[in-house]
């Protein structure tokens, strides 16, 4: 595996990452992480989301590949 871009992309090419949203759309800084399957992808958010949340984020937007997968309203989350 190759880190490309603090993502690290397997042999066969999937990655699985979270994009981490404030309210304006911007982006916040995620930790490097080493997510192999969508799985894995939600627990790690699942371990983490209510920091981001103190942090400012009111979105979490997983990616495979680069590609939305579907989009999380953390608010909601937190009800």
């Amino acid at each position: 595996a190759a880190n490309v871009s603090g993502r690290l992309r397997y042999r066969y090419g999937m990655t699985w990452t979270w994009q981490i949203e404030d309210a304006d759309g911007g982006h916040l800084e995620v930790p490097e992480s080493d997510l192999g399957s969508q799985g894995d992808a939600e627990s790690w958010l699942g371990e983490r989301w209510r920091d981001f949340v103190a942090e400012g984020a009111t979105t979490a937007v997983l990616l495979e590949d680069g590609k939305t997968v579907y989009r999380m309203d953390l608010a909601a989350a937190q009800e």
